[in-house]
């Protein structure tokens, strides 16, 4: 080698170590947010994700899933998981968490989930945002005196028409519950007997029995049904489109999406900090300008972010979610509520 030329590659080295030692310091602290797409992951990137990764001075890498769940078993299972934050149904949350795939969450790190709701956290989770299986009806069948309750939707008499339930006893129990006279405070334990008796005296005049969002919205919108049950973000979407359609909140069952950090996640300390920021009442508040979910900090409503014009069409807003159930996912973990999903099928096949 000629001296210019190791003249030449000492500099580069130099030159390569000063752009190392020149890098923020953030660069090393990073963490990845895995969710299930679409445009719910787009609002949350605007809304949540971004301003958080500005706030901390961290990088958020991100993946998504429509089913995170075989995959943080998988994860786990290999001793080396690659993610580190998951937003699923809370009910995974919680199984997850007496299996092993969750860390056990310090809420003194957690000073803004450990100020929300306690029904709105677990030992494993913090709830993300809030949507509602409610009762949705096409305003052309019924242009006055539309169906406001279960116990309506169950009245066949008095609302004629075709109707449709979700394929799956996650909510539609509550609902059924609800129909026979069971307040919404008063749901849980559910008595699974009692909600499928009324089950039963529904099931001949159920059209469909839809198994997806889409599939719900595309029933009412079509006209192939008059009412269904269904999630509000579906119906608010084509409320918006124009479509002659609405819902009440009124027996709403209320549930959740929650946050939780996979077992020995490789950014564990990083992941909790995000954890803590996610759920920062502006960032929750700014969630609803971009999608129609509810944020799941209360506190949100008190920032001055969300209008009360928008606030009256969320689900979690105080005066919402007082007419509501809240999802039990903790019934719905418990053995009891893995009993009442294989009773289901056993339901569905008679």
């Amino acid at each position: 080698m000629t001296i210019a030329s190791s003249y030449l590659s000492r500099r580069a080295l130099l030159a390569a170590a000063t752009i190392l030692t020149s890098m923020p310091a953030y660069a090393a602290e990073q963490i990845t947010f895995v969710s299930q797409g679409g445009a719910y992951q787009k609002a949350q990137t605007v809304a949540i994700l971004d301003p958080s990764a500005k706030k901390l001075g961290i990088t958020i890498n991100q993946d998504s899933i429509p089913d995170a769940w075989p995959a943080v078993k998988s994860q786990v299972a290999s001793g080396k998981p690659t993610w580190d934050v998951v937003d699923v149904p809370t009910g995974y949350c919680l199984r997850g968490g007496e299996q092993g795939l969750f860390e056990k969450l310090d809420f003194s790190k957690l000073p803004n989930g450990a100020a929300m709701p306690e029904a709105y956290r677990s030992a494993y989770s913090v709830a993300y945002e809030f949507y509602s299986s409610v009762l949705a009806y096409s305003q052309k069948k019924f242009p006055s005196g539309a169906p406001a309750s279960w116990a309506d939707f169950w009245d066949v008499k008095k609302f004629p028409g075709r109707r449709a339930l979700r394929n799956h006893p996650i909510a539609t129990l509550e609902a059924a519950l609800m129909a026979d006279g069971v307040a919404p405070d008063k749901l849980y334990p559910l008595d699974v007997d009692r909600a499928f008796k009324k089950l039963e005296e529904i099931k001949p005049n159920i059209t469909v029995w839809w198994t997806s969002g889409a599939q719900s919205a595309q029933l009412l919108n079509d006209g192939e049904v008059d009412m269904v049950m269904a999630w509000n973000g579906r119906v608010s979407a084509l409320i918006n489109e124009g479509a002659k359609v609405s819902f009440t909140f009124n027996q709403g069952i209320l549930q959740s999406t929650s946050l939780c950090i996979l077992k020995d996640a490789p950014n564990l300390s990083t992941a909790v900090k995000f954890l803590n920021e996610a759920v920062d009442p502006v960032h929750q508040a700014n969630l609803p300008l971009h999608i129609d979910y509810g944020p799941a900090n209360p506190k949100a409503f008190d920032t001055g972010v969300i209008k009360p014009e928008r606030a009256a069409q969320l689900p979690s807003a105080p005066d919402n979610a007082a007419k509501q159930a809240l999802m039990s996912y903790a019934w719905w973990s418990s053995p009891a509520g893995e009993a009442a999903e294989k009773r289901w099928v056993s339901f569905m096949q008679k």
